[in-house]
């Protein structure tokens, strides 16, 4: 009988990590840099020190985006 190493249960989870890592990237980045442009400075802190898989980030954005007149 033939042993299987239990990592090898895993594997599709490496690309979901890599995924969601690009993903938290992609949004923290936008959202730091709106947040230092717009001296939010808590907020660029929060953005930093938390990993919310994007979510903080989007919420950033989306309660602090300018009003079209």
């Amino acid at each position: 009988m033939e042993q299987c190493c239990p990592l090898h249960q895993f594997t599709w989870l490496i690309p979901v990590i890599v995924i969601l890592c690009i993903w938290e990237s992609v949004w923290k980045f936008i959202a730091m840099w709106k947040s230092a442009r717009n001296n939010h400075i808590a907020w660029f802190i929060c953005i930093a020190v938390f990993n919310t898989v994007g979510i903080l980030p989007i919420i950033y954005i989306l309660t602090h985006r300018k009003k079209k007149e």
